[in-house]
């Protein structure tokens, strides 16, 4: 057998040269195509009107049998801003070219309301519009004004504030917007280039709105005349339509309806500071627990010592990040660990070592849940001055009650699949029946498809019964779901009621049943 040679410094330059030579005589292409001696002119958007192109060219009046009646300056309007203010607001929308002398009014429009349009490009090519926007805002008494978009810019324009363009733009359906009345945010579609500069508002005029990544303009308000805009859509057709509430707003001015005055809520200046939290780990290794909850569970004890807090952590699954000895700033880990069992009482011989000043047991899964549920409704938890952070107690009963979540879901007008909850073989019989057979039977209170299955019959459904019960005091007969299609949306929503929708899921029941963790 030969033996490869031992390696040895090799000069590459000799294949180079060689490749080189190769290419220097490579023979001419055949027939090469011809050189283009005329330059490319490109157009450029930016010096075009491009509302011009895009508005109508002609007055259009729909719900004309409706009151009030609001011109609506088209400089590119969507057809659902349209249907907003005909179908939902039942008002007489009258459409006008951006152009249209609102002075002049050469057809005589009959007007209530001044609603200022979405369009393309600069607005400052717009003169026209601001005269008339101008116009109207020297009115006595004044008439009210909205805008969406570029009737931000328009407004702003008008009122002697300037514009600029964006380096990028703000585009997409979710661009935080934060309230400057409340300090809500709310995720907005929007879908343009220029802004409004708001160190140049004059004088009586404010900012409404501002945008929570790059700080840039998103509305304006009059401090004392019904004039506003919004640089966003609320009627965004693809939605979210979380703002939607600025059209009740300007048509209730319209109708000379007094607006309810808007307030910041003072809870966010009832802080409570803590200085040692107890969190509820998740738990022994099974399906609704632990591999799901070790995540948000060591996410937890990140948010937490960002704050400055001491994390207490029990826990009983070495073979966890969250428990894991090794910390870093991804994973700072907990300050104290406590490998013991996810029980009430050992949780409360903790509570008592540590004295913490709060406890979190939604982050731990179907077991963390039972022992906060069980801790809170003995008064154990009240009684040592631990408070409940995150989601609380009453709330985890209502989503996994079925019978007080039914109520919750008939509050607010929804309907709920068939479902009755029972608390013994001759109530699940009784359930089943007023249901109709095949039935889903489960174990409340319970997560991993643990005490379930399908009866089609009495006698399967006292069998299945007889195992659920073992595993809690209470079961659920619920309608028989396969072959349905589930939307499942994650809502993440904190106390100033912001909410953003984290994902959603789509599925197919065929032949297993979906258990919730949280709703």
């Amino acid at each position: 057998m030969s033996t490869l040679p031992p390696y040895t410094s090799f000069n590459t330059s000799s294949i180079f040269h060689a490749h080189s030579s190769i290419i220097q005589t490579r023979p001419p292409i055949q027939n090469p195509p011809p050189t283009i001696s005329t330059p490319i002119n490109f157009a450029d958007p930016n010096q075009r009107n491009l509302v011009a192109e895009v508005s109508t060219k002609s007055v259009m009046t729909y719900g004309a049998n409706n009151t009030p009646s609001i011109i609506a300056y088209d400089c590119g309007m969507k057809f659902n801003i349209i249907r907003f203010f005909v179908n939902t607001q039942k008002v007489k929308l009258t459409v006008v070219p951006y152009d249209y002398d609102l002075e002049a009014n050469p057809a005589n429009i009959q007007w209530d309301g001044l609603f200022l349009s979405n369009g393309p490009g600069d607005p400052a090519m717009c003169p026209q519009t601001i005269r008339s926007i101008q116009y109207a805002l020297e009115l006595n008494p004044p008439k009210p004004i909205f805008g969406i978009c570029l009737g931000n810019q328009l407004l702003s324009l008008a009122a002697g504030a300037s514009t600029y363009k964006l380096k990028y733009g703000n585009r997409g359906l979710n661009q935080p917007c934060i309230d400057l009345r409340t300090g809500r945010c709310y995720v907005t579609p929007q879908n343009h280039g220029f802004a409004v500069d708001a160190s140049t508002l004059p004088n009586n005029w404010k900012p409404l709105f501002i945008n929570a990544n790059d700080l840039s303009n998103e509305g304006i308000i009059h401090v004392n005349k019904p004039f506003f805009s919004v640089q966003f859509h609320p009627e965004a057709s693809g939605g979210p339509l979380d703002t939607a509430f600025l059209f009740d707003k300007f048509v209730g001015h319209v109708r000379n309806i007094s607006q309810p005055l808007v307030l910041q809520d003072g809870l966010v200046y009832q802080k409570r500071t803590y200085k040692k939290v107890l969190l509820v780990g998740s738990g022994g290794l099974s399906i609704g627990q632990a591999g799901e909850f070790d995540y948000s569970g060591s996410q937890c004890i990140k948010a937490l010592k960002e704050e400055g807090i001491e994390v207490v952590l029990i826990n009983p699954n070495i073979a966890t990040v969250q428990t894991s000895t090794e910390k870093n700033d991804i994973t700072p880990g907990a300050d104290s660990v406590y490998f013991l069992p996810i029980r009430p009482q050992v949780v409360m011989d903790i509570i008592h070592k540590e004295k913490p000043d709060g406890i979190i047991v939604s982050m731990g899964g179907q077991t963390a849940l039972n022992v906060g549920i069980e801790l809170w409704n003995s008064g154990e938890l009240q009684k040592a001055g631990v408070e409940v952070l995150g989601t609380q107690i009453p709330v985890i009963e209502a989503t996994e009650d079925r019978e007080i979540f039914s109520q919750k879901l008939a509050e607010i007008g929804e309907s709920i699949a068939l479902s009755n909850s029972a608390e013994n073989i001759n109530e699940a019989v009784i359930a089943a029946n007023k249901i109709g057979y095949p039935v889903l039977v489960r174990a409340a209170f319970a997560l991993g498809g643990l005490g379930s299955g399908f009866a089609a019959n009495d006698d399967e459904l006292k069998d299945l019964a007889a195992k659920a019960f073992a595993v809690s005091k209470q079961i659920l007969i619920d309608m028989d779901l396969r072959g349905w299609k589930e939307l499942e949306y994650e809502v993440v929503r904190d106390c100033s009621d912001n909410c953003i929708t984290v994902c959603n899921v789509s599925t197919i029941y065929v032949a297993y049943y979906c258990f919730y963790t949280m709703c």
